[in-house]
């Protein structure tokens, strides 16, 4: 069982995640029903807290120490969630990226557009210079005096 715990998997019940997060229950109780640190619930419909909700719960206690409103924290929480996907989107494209260069090592050159999407561009095709378009060239690094040419 050791083995398929994580930090999301809910063990902690109501008094016991106050405690690590150094706040009343009835404030943990409050922050579940305006939707801000909504912890599991088991089929009996208690609440069990994991540890990623205790850190939140922390989370939202320092935040709201620094003067920001609940609203304002909940905002911070969602941005700091985006954050997280992206970064993850982020590792994904450069797996893909590196996965792609290594089956096809010739093609070297690619476009990345606006929305992120990934072009391979044939050798010596030229391309005009485009706000939405970016050529990187891994055997053009900056300072060998060998630039990419457009």
């Amino acid at each position: 069982m050791r083995d398929q715990m994580d930090r999301f998997t809910p063990i902690f019940a109501i008094a016991q995640a106050a405690e690590l997060a150094e706040m009343h229950p009835q404030t943990l109780r409050q922050y579940d029903r305006i939707g801000l640190v909504s912890p599991q619930r088991t089929s009996g419909n208690t609440r069990r807290y994991s540890l990623h909700d205790v850190d939140q719960l922390r989370e939202v206690g320092r935040l709201s120490a620094e003067g920001l409103s609940l609203e304002g924290i909940r905002r911070v929480l969602k941005l700091e969630d985006r954050v997280r996907q992206l970064q993850g989107r982020v590792r994904e494209l450069e797996r893909a990226l590196s996965d792609e260069l290594l089956k096809r090592p010739e093609s070297r050159v690619f476009a990345a557009g606006q929305g992120g999407e990934i072009v391979t561009i044939r050798r010596g095709s030229r391309l005009r210079r485009s706000a939405e378009v970016v050529v990187w060239r891994p055997d053009a690094a900056p300072g060998s005096g060998r630039e990419p040419r457009e």
